[in-house]
């Protein structure tokens, strides 16, 4: 497996992408979905890795701007087959690199409150993220789960 900055016209990123969303459909209401589709991560600032296994794309994460030397984590995925792998942990290790050598001191993170995403919540506390209130244009929701670290 290897991790690379995402090519945004590659059509299995695309698809990729979508799966994403539609996986995070049923998990919680329109106004509590905060992942960012194709375009969005198209936004000037955002950052955007991919792992590859062979040709398939098996995970992404991504870095967008907050504010001076804060940032967020967005489109943590890994594919639903590939889950258990370490691919995600290695993802984040990734944008937490990336972040402290560009010299920001923030990282945080929106996801989700139920069930399904205690995996992921998981995997923020043993890299280091801890719970916060909302940050940037986030307003508290009982769907959403908050985190902050020290980059």
């Amino acid at each position: 497996m290897r991790i690379e900055p995402a090519d945004f016209d590659d059509v299995r990123l695309a698809a990729f992408l979508r799966a994403h969303l539609d996986d995070l459909a049923p998990t919680s209401p329109p106004e509590s979905r905060h992942a960012l589709d194709l375009d969005g991560l198209r936004t000037p600032g955002v950052r955007l890795w991919v792992a590859l296994d062979g040709h398939d794309v098996v995970g992404t994460a991504g870095l967008a701007p907050v504010g001076p030397g804060h940032e967020e984590v967005k489109s943590m995925r890994t594919d639903p087959e590939r889950r258990g792998k370490g691919i995600a942990r290695r993802l984040l290790g990734v944008v937490v690199d990336d972040a402290r050598r560009r010299g920001i001191s923030r990282l945080s993170l929106e996801t989700g409150s139920m069930d399904f995403f205690a995996p992921a919540r998981a995997l923020y506390a043993a890299s280091g993220f801890l719970p916060c209130p909302p940050f940037g244009s986030y307003r508290p929701d009982p769907n959403s789960t908050f985190m902050s670290r020290v980059v």
